[in-house]
């Protein structure tokens, strides 16, 4: 028995030409349980197909590695730079997808913010300087991340072909969409991250060219996909190694960065925050608001919106389309479920951020269900 309290939040609608029972998705959560060289395991499998059953209207994977050469970041973190991983993501897709739910794949290139990488253990950035902050030890790191070396101009085309060839092998798994991370101070963030980036060419300086490695690679993967599936970026302010970093133009900038993504065409952006979904720049309004009046398509938000009310509140709005969670989705597979049928959701708490912690969650879920 349901009872919708939150119409605005659990009405039906598409994404692009994926339907979807409702506004929710599952936001991107790194979970690192993936093989040594990142194929899916059966623990990916079940994680990600008990989300499906819980009543989601799409489900995101973690942040997958694009290529073998520098793009992974954490140890055991699942790639898409083969036939294997390929394979293996093709396993949760299918669960998924029993449960006649949509999923998404995320798509991310950790620059210089690499924690662990069995390939090669100097990232690449837009330049050779201090990336701020420190390894998170929950994802097995420890201390400051090594210095990077600058990225040149032809290893940023094969980072961008890298993508594309992800995204292909995403459509031939049976994936409903992809996304590209360029968001949370990963390789795209860092070229529009002042601390990040001191280059001096057409990818240094100004806004304009700060967004234009973002907009090459969303180009690329929209040349490899065509109109087969949707495509989406993830933008932020905040970092996993800066949570306070703003833009320094802040509105002025968010009209440069929005405008431009509009102008290759992804099909949705998706706006993220690790503080919440608070009010930017004194302007009474969050980044999801701006980037939903400047771009003006179909616009996610993530941060702080386990709490429904809030969640319904923004879509009613019209400040947002949909609402990614992360934090209530970790605690609580089935939240979509429990909020439908007026139960409370399991609260979360900091412990459950550890690796595999949602297997835990799944597996109390069962058997309470």
């Amino acid at each position: 028995m349901t009872h919708n309290a939150y119409p605005h939040l659990f009405g039906q609608t598409t994404l692009g030409s994926v339907p979807m029972r409702n506004r929710t998705c599952v936001a991107p959560m790194t979970r690192i349980s993936a093989t040594d060289d990142g194929v899916p395991t059966d623990i990916m499998v079940d994680h990600y197909q008990t989300y499906a059953k819980g009543g989601w209207g799409l489900v995101f994977t973690e942040g997958t590695y694009v290529d073998e050469a520098h793009a992974q970041g954490y140890v055991n973190q699942p790639g898409m730079a083969n036939k294997d991983h390929a394979a293996g993501w093709r396993r949760v897709v299918d669960a998924v997808h029993a449960q006649n739910t949509p999923i998404f794949q995320q798509f991310i290139h950790a620059g210089g913010l690499i924690q662990h990488n069995r390939y090669e253990q100097t990232g690449i950035a837009p330049s050779r300087v201090d990336q701020l902050g420190q390894m998170m030890p929950h994802y097995f790191g420890e201390g400051p991340f090594p210095e990077p070396r600058e990225i040149t101009k032809d290893e940023m085309k094969e980072v961008a072909s890298s993508f594309a060839a992800a995204a292909r092998r995403a459509v031939d798994a049976g994936f409903d969409g992809v996304e590209i991370h360029g968001a949370n101070g990963y390789l795209l963030d860092q070229f529009l991250t002042t601390f990040a980036n001191v280059r001096t060419d057409e990818y240094g300086g100004s806004t304009e060219n700060r967004i234009r490695f973002h907009c090459e690679v969303l180009a690329a993967v929209l040349n490899a996909v065509g109109s087969r599936i949707p495509v989406g970026i993830r933008i932020s302010q905040t970092k996993v190694n800066n949570f306070d970093y703003q833009w320094p133009g802040k509105a002025d900038d968010a009209r440069i960065i929005f405008s431009a993504l509009k102008a290759i065409g992804p099909t949705y952006i998706h706006v993220s925050t690790h503080k919440g979904l608070e009010e930017v720049w004194n302007s009474g309004r969050n980044l999801a608001d701006w980037a939903k009046e400047i771009w003006g398509g179909p616009t996610i938000a993530c941060g702080g919106l386990q709490d429904a009310a809030r969640a319904d509140l923004l879509i009613a709005d019209g400040h947002a389309d949909f609402c990614a969670i992360g934090k209530g989705a970790l605690a609580d597979p089935a939240w979509p479920e429990k909020i439908l049928a007026g139960d409370e959701p399991i609260a979360f708490n900091p412990g459950m951020i550890k690796p595999h912690a949602t297997l835990q969650n799944t597996l109390d879920w069962r058997a309470a269900n």
